[in-house]
């Protein structure tokens, strides 16, 4: 139910069944860089006004000339991006009948989810509760094996000491992986091959955790050696339909951090991509989520697939399956927020193959070390089936504050050989002048032997770089 405040800054619209839902005519982005163009585009196309918010490091950022625009604090996140009650109070001074928070910062934030509820403005994103649960790594993990999506064998629950962690490792057998229960970029996480190393990796992954996190916490699974990092997109409607849109392959990484990513992924054979998005979808409905979520799966070399942990948001790398359904998710994420019903057949026409590349401000050469700075020259690819998600313009100064992603390169083409041609044109045709990249050494990965098989993992980059 909407308040009587809430009816008058929402739009009547038709539903799939014949009858109406009532969409956002304002909403607030509570993000930064190429997000808010992403979301703020979509809005666009849906009539909806998107407000953004920026800290003082953002202040040169293009969009927010182009929007209505408030400065919710200094460029620290902790002071701007993360401060949920003065989003919020900008959301309601603004009218604003909903929050998008994008992903990253707020957007796997129960407490903020909470706020926003309390304040009467819509999180665009699943209930409190869920979220909750899910950004719990153990307690997610033991329920998800509940509802037959198993993970990956280690510890029940969190290790109390170092003995418990020897305990464990010697039953499931080494090598085997320390993660902080609140970690996420790698952080927090040790993978130990002997019993002589396990000591001292828990003592350095629980004083990294709580550095990062706040949260010392550890838990231990068994490390899978040449393992693929696979994804699910699903879509939640408050009804219990739940959609799944195909899976991703994520498994070009440096540290835990994403480069490039490709869907379909080239390790998947149609039975079990059929098996695990049923599995998958009927979780997520018996869970009770809402809205788009990210369900990431270990491929190990044997083709099992153990559950890992679950993102409720939006990825990063979304843009590939937007580009091999046709599907914008941003869109079915404001009309499931606004309550419409979701079609049981989202989804399931999928043509061709996708690849997005990352470009970082980075400098490979000195270990990928960041490169903030003036955008002196700056020149786009362009063509059918190439699409660009980035905030930044020639003369754009990157700031040194936060994340290094500066744009994101998408390609589409009728399969796998021909993406992968297409991005390394798309990245011949891209000029970036002023600060270091990533392309040159993303376009080393595409033209190695080990990717353009398909059968590589996890270990690609640290193999390319030795």
């Amino acid at each position: 139910m909407h308040s009587k405040e809430a009816i008058s800054l929402l739009s009547c619209c038709p539903a799939k069944d014949g009858g109406s839902y009532t969409m956002f005519r304002k909403i607030l982005i509570a993000n930064r860089g190429e997000v808010v163009e992403r979301v703020r585009r979509t809005a666009k196309d849906l009539g909806i006004e998107a407000v953004v918010v920026y800290s003082t490091g953002d202040k040169s950022a293009p969009y927010v000339e182009d929007s209505p625009s408030v400065c919710i604090g200094p460029a620290r996140s902790s002071d701007s991006y993360l401060q949920g009650e003065t989003i919020v109070q900008a959301a309601r001074q603004n009218g604003c009948a909903a929050i998008h928070p994008g992903w990253g910062f707020l957007s796997e934030k129960s407490e903020f989810a909470a706020l926003c509820e309390q304040h009467g403005v819509t999180f665009i994103g699943p209930p409190p509760d869920v979220m909750d649960l899910m950004g719990q790594k153990t307690p997610a993990k033991r329920r998800m094996a509940e509802l037959g999506v198993g993970g990956v064998p280690g510890s029940d629950g969190l290790l109390d000491s170092a003995d418990e962690a020897l305990e464990v490792a010697a039953k499931i057998g080494y090598p085997i992986m320390l993660k902080a229960e609140s970690g996420g970029g790698g952080r927090g996480m040790r993978v130990c091959r002997k019993e002589e190393d396990v000591r001292g990796a828990v003592a350095e992954a629980s004083r990294e955790a709580a550095a990062a996190f706040a949260d010392p916490r550890l838990y231990l699974e068994k490390y899978v050696e040449g393992g693929r990092h696979i994804e699910i997109q699903v879509m939640v409607d408050r009804y219990g339909t739940a959609v799944t849109l195909g899976e991703r392959e994520c498994s070009v990484q440096r540290k835990h951090q994403k480069l490039i990513e490709e869907a379909p992924s080239p390790a998947l054979s149609p039975g079990k991509r059929a098996e695990i998005e049923a599995r998958v979808a009927k979780a997520c409905s018996t869970l009770g989520y809402r809205g788009a979520g990210t369900v990431e799966f270990l491929r190990a070399e044997n083709g099992d697939l153990y559950f890992i942990e679950m993102n409720t948001r939006l990825q990063v790398e979304h843009p590939i399956t937007e580009m091999i359904t046709g599907v914008d998710l941003v869109k079915q994420q404001l009309r499931v927020a606004a309550g419409e019903s979701l079609d049981p057949d989202l989804g399931k026409t999928r043509t061709g193959h996708a690849i997005e590349c990352r470009i970082n401000a980075e400098d490979p050469e000195q270990g990928f070390k960041p490169s903030p700075g003036t955008i002196t020259k700056l020149v786009f690819p362009e063509g059918d089936g190439v699409r660009v998600d980035t905030h930044i313009r020639e003369g754009y100064v990157i700031p040194p504050y936060y994340d290094s992603l500066i744009a994101k390169v998408i390609v589409h083409a009728d399969d796998r050989p021909a993406a992968i041609e297409k991005m390394i044109k798309a990245l011949d045709d891209l000029v970036v002048e002023g600060v270091a990249t990533t392309k040159d050494f993303q376009k080393e990965v595409l033209q190695s032997e080990a990717f353009r098989s398909g059968a590589y993992d996890t270990t690609l980059v640290e193999q390319l770089q030795k």
